[in-house]
């Protein structure tokens, strides 16, 4: 899913475009084309006491490569806990953290290869004294091609080995511990720019990494108006969602940018996002 309001606005296919607010999440190769430090925050609110969050930094790393740290955050809130006899205690919350680290690459001034080292973990509340944790690792790959002015193009293999490891013996009398494996996603996308309209989109293979198990087309467009005024719409991860975005000097001239978009299911779950970028 996106995870930034542009994104999520555009419908998230963005394995060719930039995101200012998270330049390596969509694709780890963007960060060696980096011109200035990228720093972005956001805060997504979902139905059902849901909510998501993210902090990304960006920069080049002369003379052809770029660097990036982020952080995502994913939890639940107000889960009302209950004893064996059905009586309410205490609410508790769920929490899931991944700490991002990227290297991008530049092999031709138009070809760039890049890769997200993921360190994740899972608390997961059993009781009001009880909870079990999971940790684990992940990576991302991606290949950025610039084709020329108007046209970007991408490929990008999500969570290559991405997986979360229990150990339950604390908590069951016959506990022992597993892993959960993120199913892996490979993606090709491409980005078409002229004249303030931007077309975005990629199509998704998911596999559980010995079967093929889904298919996710993602498609959005972004229209600029005045250099400065942005309006969205797209599809994709079984959303249509829309937003706007507005760029403003800061410090410097369009060193800003803040954007809101708002997104719903098919079973009518809504979210609202917005996000914060600064260039420097």
């Amino acid at each position: 899913m996106g995870i930034t309001a542009r994104s999520i606005a555009m419908g998230g296919g963005f394995t060719a475009e930039l995101d200012q607010s998270f330049a390596t999440f969509h694709n780890p190769a963007w960060a060696a084309f980096l011109i200035h430090r990228q720093l972005g925050s956001s805060y997504t609110n979902l139905t059902m006491d849901r909510r998501l969050a993210a902090t990304s930094f960006a920069t080049s790393l002369p003379p052809t490569a770029g660097v990036g740290v982020a952080w995502v955050f994913a939890g639940v809130n107000d889960i009302q806990g209950r004893y064996s006899t059905g009586m309410k205690s205490s609410k508790m919350q769920t929490g899931e953290n991944a700490l991002m680290i990227t290297f991008a690459q530049r092999i031709v001034p138009w070809i760039s290869i890049g890769a997200n080292f993921k360190l994740l973990r899972y608390d997961l509340p059993i009781t009001e004294s009880d909870q079990i944790s999971g940790s684990g690792i992940g990576f991302d790959i991606g290949l950025l091609i610039k084709a020329g002015t108007y046209s970007t193009f991408g490929i990008m293999v999500q969570d290559l080995s991405s997986n979360y490891q229990w150990n339950t013996n604390e908590i069951y009398t016959q506990g022992g511990p597993y892993k959960d494996e993120f199913p892996t996603i490979y993606r090709i996308g491409s980005r078409f720019n002229n004249k303030g309209l931007i077309i975005i989109g990629d199509v998704g293979v998911i596999t559980d990494h010995n079967t093929y198990t889904g298919f996710l087309p993602r498609l959005g467009v972004e229209y600029g108006f005045l250099d400065q005024y942005y309006f969205r719409g797209g599809y994709g991860n079984g959303r249509m969602a829309f937003g706007i975005g507005y760029e403003y000097g800061l410090f410097k001239p369009r060193d800003s940018h803040i954007d809101y978009a708002f997104s719903m299911d098919w079973v009518s779950q809504t979210a609202h996002t917005i996000s914060y970028a600064f260039s420097f």
